[in-house]
């Protein structure tokens, strides 16, 4: 199975179809009346759909085993074809297409083991995905420009040599995949003098976005949270709340971060972790969403 820890939960819905063709009236009639020797066909064949979906990760390898939370299946008799719509519903990391699919196929294949006794020639059609919602591809903003962004580095000793960063540039490595365009990259020490002289430059300089990694600890010279919160006309808590869950759910120490986010005029800043790991988690668990603000700040055009 793919690796989907980085993901976020989300909402996730899929509907399916399914379609039984049988050979003559009397087999419809035989269903709507209750009168099909094997019982009643609808109720039997909503029974085994929902067998079905919660049983997919079972039967298809690399289909992941996910929490169920709603399963419906509805029938629409069209002259001598029965419809069968699957929807289902999860709150996770991944979407639920195979599910809806698979329940979707095993209801059209329970009607035909139980009207196969009174018509032989029952066919079945038009097993495929009719709608998915939820997940990142879902709520993915357009941008008609690439929004200018900085990456900043505030560590004494990556500033002074003694070690190389990994996390900036595992930032800029993200960024390749959103509509970004680094205009910057820099690395200075910790610092309130330094790190807010940076920010001006920047903004100065047209950044749309400016990331920064490291200072976020509680170390005596993590100060970047110091920093940027006297510039911030804006904070938004949610960047730090949500960057915090993400976190503790891979790393218990994660709760001692102290990542912020806020607006400086229309100027995107988010203070990172600066492990490497916390910066790519960091930028999973952010990225694409938070450029939703710039939608926002600009009136839903960019």
């Amino acid at each position: 199975m793919i690796d989907i820890t980085h993901k976020s939960n989300s909402l996730r819905v899929a509907t399916a179809q399914a379609i039984v063709k049988v050979s003559k009236q009397e087999t419809i009639d035989a269903v709507l009346n209750k009168t099909v020797p094997k019982g009643d066909v609808f109720e039997m064949a909503k029974v085994a759909g929902l067998f079905a979906a919660k049983r997919t990760s079972d039967m298809i390898p690399d289909c992941h085993p996910l929490p169920i939370e709603y399963t419906g299946v509805q029938y629409a008799v069209e002259g001598l074809e029965i419809r069968i719509t699957v929807e289902i519903k999860t709150v996770y990391k991944t979407g639920v297409e195979v599910e809806a699919m698979h329940a979707a196929s095993v209801v059209a294949l329970t009607m035909y083991d139980m009207l196969k006794p009174i018509d032989k020639s029952i066919e079945i059609h038009q097993i495929k995905l009719l709608e998915k919602k939820g997940g990142k591809s879902d709520r993915k903003d357009t941008f008609e420009t690439k929004i200018k962004t900085a990456v900043i580095v505030c560590s004494d000793t990556i500033a002074n040599g003694t070690k190389s960063d990994a996390s900036g540039k595992a930032i800029i490595e993200k960024l390749q995949s959103h509509p970004a365009e680094v205009i910057g990259y820099e690395v200075i020490p910790d610092g309130v003098e330094s790190i807010q002289a940076q920010l001006k430059l920047w903004r100065e300089q047209g950044a749309e976005m400016i990331l920064l990694t490291g200072g976020t600890g509680l170390s005596k010279r993590d100060y970047t949270p110091e920093a940027i919160r006297p510039l911030l006309d804006r904070e938004i808590p949610g960047i730090g709340e949500h960057l915090r869950q993400y976190g503790q759910d891979r790393m218990p120490y994660s709760i001692l971060s102290r990542s912020i986010g806020g607006l400086i005029g229309d100027t995107l800043v988010i203070a990172l972790p600066g492990s490497t790991n916390g910066a790519k988690e960091s930028m999973d668990a952010l990225f694409p969403h938070i450029l939703h603000v710039f939608k926002m700040i600009h009136g839903g055009k960019h």
